[in-house]
């Protein structure tokens, strides 16, 4: 049994410092969030600090903070130099430092271990947690390794063995740090390729959603992606900004994903045309979103275009409410039961909602969400 410490407990920490614990580690969490702290405390069986524990050495540190945009949606590295500058301010002795938060090729080389100094091996093992998903998990989801040295690997392998049934070793960090950005950016560009289709079934007159399902009988060749109001949550919609503007610091323009983000931020526009089309003016008019996170089962707001789609709705008069068993409150709002309105918009379709009410009252009500077909409701695509 080893002692690890996972410096930052959202989505990806959480997730990890579980595994870790019920693979036999004595595993510690830190973040600086009081209040989730406090909920975590509730339903974690490993022990969290809002400070580094004093007087406690570990064999490894994993590092799973944040690496949002700023708002200038360039990378914003804050989380991740300030961590690293707290752990170099109280490792006492030689660690494991192993990076699962998603950056630029280079990150582990060029900052976390120039901050945290020579004393120390560095690994990397981007993380590939998917909240809400109930088929892969920490444990049988793939994970990449590699370190500055060959003792980091041989360690970080030895350490991710113990609770993934699968790893795989690459030459170099910046391999890893690599790939887990084209895979997202692979979601990017083929998203923006749905949302853009989707806008020329429109001049074409067609359905984009039926021409979908037909092209999806293929066998072979083809994987399905399905348009939406944009992209939404912690990965997707930043993780290729982070691969565009290392390019572009090395003198390429990466135009292709510059053109498929463009996309995908301006498609609520589209959307927001759509929905107009299809019901008219809602100045005066009661309207309700039914869903709020990006995806459903989750509360993430990170990047949601539902909180968008609902700004813009209030910009054209509506009086707009929502509805989110997962998200309570935002804005200083609360969520409502689906109730009487003049229009419904789905959103974000979580699971076991009921909307019986809408389509009983005969309610307009259109589908904007990338998921399947809900029985008695039409996709706006």
């Amino acid at each position: 049994m080893t002692s690890i410490l996972v410096v930052g407990q959202g989505y990806v920490g959480t997730a990890l410092s579980k595994a870790a614990s019920a693979a036999g580690h004595k595993v510690f969490g830190l973040d600086n969030d009081l209040e989730r702290i406090s909920e975590l405390k509730k339903i974690v069986s490993y022990e969290i600090f809002s400070t580094f524990p004093k007087g406690q050495d570990f064999d490894s540190v994993i590092i799973a903070v944040p690496t949002p945009l700023n708002v200038h949606r360039k990378p914003d590295l804050t989380y991740l130099e300030s961590a690293c500058r707290g752990l170099a301010s109280n490792l006492q002795k030689s660690t494991l430092i192993i990076n699962e938060s998603t950056s630029y090729p280079g990150t582990l080389r060029n900052l976390i271990a120039p901050i945290l100094g020579a004393n120390h091996l560095y690994a990397t093992a981007p993380e590939r947690v998917d909240p809400a998903n109930e088929t892969w998990k920490i444990k049988n989801t793939p994970r990449l390794i590699s370190g500055l040295t060959s003792e980091a690997t041989e360690q970080a392998l030895a350490l991710y063995r113990t609770f993934c049934e699968v790893v795989v070793e690459v030459s170099t960090p910046e391999v890893a740090e690599a790939a887990k950005l084209f895979e997202n950016t692979f979601r990017q560009v083929n998203i923006a390729l749905a949302n853009e289709f989707a806008q020329i079934c429109e001049v074409l007159g067609i359905s984009a959603w039926e021409a979908l399902d037909a092209a999806e009988t293929k066998p072979f060749g083809f994987m399905r992606f399905s348009p939406s109001m944009g992209v939404g949550g912690h990965c997707i919609p930043i993780d290729p900004l982070y691969l565009l503007n290392e390019a572009k610091s090395r003198g390429y323009e990466a135009k292709l994903i510059s053109q498929a983000d463009r996309i995908n931020q301006e498609n609520i526009n589209f959307v927001l045309r759509r929905i107009l089309e299809e019901f008219g003016s809602v100045k005066g008019k009661k309207v309700q979103i039914a869903g709020l996170s990006y995806k459903p089962g989750v509360n993430d707001l990170r990047e949601s275009k539902a909180t968008a789609l609902m700004l813009k709705l209030r910009e054209e008069g509506a009086e707009v409410i929502w509805h989110d068993e997962y998200v309570l409150s935002w804005g200083g709002e609360k969520s409502a039961p689906i109730q009487s309105v003049d229009l419904g918009i789905i959103a974000t379709p979580h699971p076991n909602v009921d909307y019986s009410r809408w389509i009983s009252e005969n309610t307009k009500v259109v589908d904007v969400s990338p998921y399947k077909k809900i029985s008695g409701v039409r996709k706006i695509f």
